[in-house]
């Protein structure tokens, strides 16, 4: 099965929190603090894999979670750093963030990497505050939460030439004869219903890639037909080989043909009729297609690179194989995608201080942090949560939402009375 489009979510390992402990050995009365650090969570990182062809595994298992980092430990141990994990996706997989769509990164090389959610930080244990002054920290500090986003997977088909065309007129009994590659073929429409490559070899170290872009029909623009969901692969290739039944015999008319096909592709985006182009008459070896041909160049022929030939009889095949090639070594090396890049929001502040239904709320990352990292039956530990409070303007906030001994404060969802949270 196909499968080039998917959303899924991504979850990075949140840190490790750091621990409070002491030591406790023979002959150390004094004893001390001897709480270690959190490790660090685990990252979760995309790579494009030059063996992978399709996105069918994401179409089973939508979420991705890499492994939180360990907590610390006694004797000032270290956690170990949580498990990262990598996702491969196909060479030409764009990622996206998924509620708009932009482009976060176009993995269109194989190799390329790139860490999607990073792993939060290992929080630290008491053994780092101890200070001069306070030998005997009886806090920690919590780990931070791992990124976390929803994305799609959108896969675009990197090939040098694209074949495009109505269904049944030839295009994989085309990339049969021109390269190694065993399309399905039969007389009867939509025999292709995914795309397929091939490599079409010229001489020694020249050789080009070949895509069979399912048949478009009428609408394929506005979603109709099997056509539609292919589109995305023509826009990264450089040169479109547009097969026409010159025949007519299924009541087609060529010219027509031709007409509707570059609407569709206009129509999906404009920039695909500036898209360099060879015309291929296939199926000439049947009747009328000689003076239909005649009547297609007369219409359509100024600045038209148009060949002729038989698929069936492979007549012009071989050339048509060596004029594609001709008119890729002039063509520019890469083609990006159409897509419009991912454009960040601005973060989510630190800090969120509001009023709403006479309660105060407080929020955000910083509070969220502080509030996971406060001990709250250590005296040292609540002094710390309060001097923080002070010192991040928290309490300066709150007061000037008009703030009053005994109010409501919901702080990350835990409920203080404000008088206790000034001590």
């Amino acid at each position: 099965m196909f499968i080039d489009k998917v959303d899924i979510e991504i979850k990075a390992g949140n840190g490790g929190d750091g621990t409070v402990a002491w030591r406790r050995e023979k002959f150390e009365p004094s004893g001390g603090p001897a709480g270690g650090d959190g490790g660090d969570g685990g990252s979760v990182y995309i790579m494009a894999d030059e063996n992978i062809h399709t996105l069918l595994d994401f179409r089973y298992k939508r979420n991705y979670k890499a492994e939180r980092g360990e907590d610390g430990m006694g004797k000032k141990m270290f956690g170990k750093k949580g498990q990262d994990i990598t996702l491969h996706v196909p060479v030409g997989t764009l990622v996206k963030d998924k509620e708009s769509q932009g482009v976060i990164v176009d993995l269109r090389e194989k190799g390329m990497t790139y860490c999607i959610a990073k792993g939060g930080r290992g929080g630290f244990g008491n053994a780092r505050f101890a200070t001069s002054t306070r030998q005997a920290p009886g806090f920690a500090k919590a780990g931070t939460r791992g990124e976390e986003c929803s994305i799609s997977l959108e896969l675009k088909l990197i090939a040098d030439v694209g074949l495009i065309g109505f269904p049944n007129v030839g295009k994989s009994t085309i990339l049969s004869q021109i390269s190694a590659a065993k399309p399905k073929i039969a007389n009867y429409h939509f025999t292709t219903l995914k795309p397929n490559l091939g490599v079409v070899k010229i001489g020694e170290g020249q050789s080009f890639v070949v895509a069979d872009i399912p048949g478009l029909i009428e609408g394929a623009s506005d979603g109709l037909g099997l056509g539609h969901e292919f589109l995305r692969h023509i826009e990264r290739t450089r040169l479109l080989v547009h097969v026409i039944d010159m025949s007519g015999n299924e009541g087609r008319n060529p010219m027509e043909d031709y007409k509707l096909i570059r609407k569709e592709l206009t129509e999906y985006n404009s920039l695909l009729s500036t898209r360099e182009e060879i015309i291929f008459a296939n199926k000439m070896d049947l009747p009328d297609a000689e003076d239909n041909l005649k009547e297609f160049i007369n219409n359509f022929g100024e600045d038209k690179i148009i060949l002729s030939g038989s698929a069936a009889t492979t007549a012009g095949i071989e050339q048509l194989k060596f004029d594609i090639w001709n008119k890729l070594v002039m063509l520019p090396e890469e083609l990006e995608s159409f897509d419009e890049p991912f454009i960040p929001t601005a973060d989510e502040p630190e800090i969120i201080v509001h009023k709403e239904n006479n309660i105060f709320f407080v929020n955000g990352k910083y509070p969220d942090l502080l509030l996971r990292s406060t001990y709250f039956d250590d005296v040292d530990s609540i002094r710390h949560f309060q001097k923080m409070l002070h010192e991040k303007g928290i309490v300066e906030e709150l007061v000037k939402l008009g703030i009053q001994e005994g109010d409501t404060v919901n702080f990350c969802d835990f409920e203080f009375e404000f008088g206790h949270m000034e001590g």
